[in-house]
């Protein structure tokens, strides 16, 4: 049946709206000497990540069904974390979208902080929430770090970090090129990370050390790969905790298990992956899955998805496409969908431990 232009533009609207939302903004850049993912002005992936033209992207949207979100949802938010946990303990508790509280060995970890309405640089476009955080910005317990992945606008939101630079102080993270951003903010403590360097601020003791992702970066049309996308590693006493960021499965997976060992806990995207066509840079269920193995992961937690609509997948497709993978496994992983507020203590990690058994729901 022959689409009409209303129920293309209907289709189309995420990749329209992209447009619109970044097309009179850019962030800042980095220049520095050339290393083997940094050509002096572009950064590039470990892995094969070609970068997608706008027709080929708006040609392979005209071609998927949009799955279906829900209106905006005021929900009970879950219950208020511990201030900190104690030695050789870690505690995992999923807000939304990719801000993910991790709480170990007495140290408090928020990654990719958003608590705006929509994930853009204005209040009036752009992907809006379908429902409100998991918990409330006031519950939050002493935050020592934000992780901060890239400069994307769903993942690096000025109106939480200034939120948290009043009430917390915390020492924000980011990749090259972001420092300058925040700074010229008014951010006071940044510190700038290449892949595999290693926090100097910080609680003594404690070691966090971004790591590569496969994806890309840019605020606006003039900026694109001109600052660094990443995850990170905490090394708690119980094992190393992987935040994946924004990344779509690629050879960086084995190079972080080599450097690192077996994951105690692995922090993975699971949604924003529809059409196919973006896989190179965002992960589905299938694909993080695949990764969970690739890290030995312990336990991994999924993130990224039913917040903002992104993509063409629906709101809950991710989820329960990741729960119907699980229980197709002969010994069931232990990954995570944890509910929007819901917080879950992660064991050690130890000898011999592969991850098997509790799905979680």
């Amino acid at each position: 049946m022959r689409l009409d232009h209303r129920h293309q533009v209907t289709r189309l609207w995420p990749v329209l709206a992209l447009s619109l939302w970044t097309g009179c903004f850019a962030g800042t850049v980095h220049r520095g000497p050339a290393t083997d993912h940094f050509d002096g002005e572009t950064f590039q992936n470990l892995g094969d990540a070609p970068k997608l033209p706008a027709l080929k992207l708006i040609g392979a949207a005209l071609k998927e069904e949009r799955g279906a979100w829900r209106e905006y949802a005021e929900l009970p938010f879950g219950p208020k974390p511990p201030t900190r946990v104690g030695p050789g303990q870690l505690r995992v508790t999923f807000i939304n979208h990719a801000t993910v509280l991790l709480q170990a060995d007495g140290v408090n970890v928020l990654t990719d902080p958003i608590y705006s309405d929509r994930a853009s640089p204005v209040s009036f476009v752009g992907p809006k929430r379908v429902r409100s955080p998991g918990i409330r910005f006031e519950d939050l317990p002493p935050i020592d770090f934000v992780v901060v992945s890239h400069n994307h606008y769903d993942h690096m939101d000025l109106p939480t970090l200034r939120r948290l630079e009043a009430a917390h102080h915390p020492l924000f993270l980011v990749g090259l090129g972001n420092r300058e951003l925040l700074k010229n903010e008014g951010f006071q403590h940044v510190e700038e990370l290449d892949w595999w360097q290693s926090a100097k601020g910080g609680p003594p003791g404690v070691k966090l050390t971004a790591v590569p992702a496969q994806h890309r970066s840019n605020r606006g049309l003039t900026d694109q790969e001109e600052t660094l996308w990443a995850g990170y590693v905490l090394e708690t006493s119980g094992g190393p905790v992987l935040f994946a960021g924004d990344t779509g499965l690629g050879p960086h997976f084995q190079r972080i298990t080599e450097r690192f060992g077996p994951m105690r806990l692995s922090v993975l995207p699971i949604g924003a992956f529809r059409p196919r066509i973006i896989h190179p840079v965002h992960m589905g269920p299938e694909q993080a899955l695949e990764a969970h193995r690739v890290l030995r992961s312990a336990t991994s937690v999924a993130m990224h998805y039913g917040t903002f609509p992104m993509a063409f997948d629906g709101q809950d497709e991710a989820k329960y496409l990741l729960l119907r993978l699980l229980l197709k496994e002969e010994v069931r992983p232990r990954f995570w969908a944890l509910g929007f507020g819901e917080g879950r203590d992660v064991p050690p990690l130890a000898p011999g431990d592969a991850g098997q058994a509790d799905a979680g729901r």
